[in-house]
C-alpha cells in the first residue's frame, strides 16, 4: 500500500453539535483517503445560518447545503476550504437511514475530490466522481452512498 499524501488540516467547529463525532485524526484519514497530492485544507464545520449565506453569496443558491468546496490550487499541492453544515448532513443521514459518521466520511470525501477538480455538472463527470467516491469511501469501510436500496 503507497503512503497517503502529506495533509496540513485545519479544523473549525463553528457549530460544535458533532465536535465529539469529528476528532481530527478521522476527519484526516477520510481527506487523506481521497488526496491525490500533498493537501492543505480547512475544514469549517457550520451552522445552517453560515452555510446558506455562504450558497447564497458563491453560489447565488439560497439555501444551506451539506458541502461547500472552495478549491484554490490542484497541484503541486491542493489547497482548498471545505464547509460542512452540521444540520443538513445531520437530516440528510436520518432521512437515508445511514450513519452519521459515514455521511460526513462521504463529504468529506466528495468535497476533497471537487477540490481536485473532480466535478458531477454533466453525466459522465458524475459517474466518473461517484466512481471514485464509492472507491475511497469502500476503503474506509462505507457503503456506497449511490446505491439505490
Amino acid at each position: 500500500m503507497s503512503p497517503r499524501p502529506e495533509l496540513s488540516l485545519s479544523l473549525q467547529f463553528a457549530d460544535p453539535r458533532h465536535r465529539a463525532l469529528l476528532p481530527r485524526h478521522k476527519v484526516q484519514r477520510f481527506i487523506r483517503a481521497a488526496l491525490e497530492l500533498p493537501g492543505e485544507i480547512a475544514v469549517r464545520i457550520v451552522d445552517a445560518e453560515e452555510g446558506r449565506a455562504l450558497n447564497r453569496e458563491y453560489r447565488s443558491k439560497d439555501y444551506a447545503t451539506n458541502v461547500l468546496t472552495f478549491d484554490y490550487s490542484h497541484e503541486p499541492v491542493v489547497g482548498a476550504d471545505l464547509v460542512i453544515c452540521a444540520e443538513v448532513v445531520e437530516q440528510e443521514a436520518a432521512e437515508m437511514g445511514i450513519p452519521l459518521l459515514d455521511h460526513y466520511a462521504h463529504m468529506l470525501v466528495h468535497g476533497t475530490l471537487h477540490a481536485q477538480g473532480y466535478d458531477h455538472e454533466e453525466d459522465d463527470e458524475a459517474e466518473c466522481m461517484e466512481a471514485r467516491e464509492t472507491e475511497i469511501l469502500a476503503g474506509l469501510g462505507v457503503a456506497d452512498p449511490y446505491r439505490k436500496a
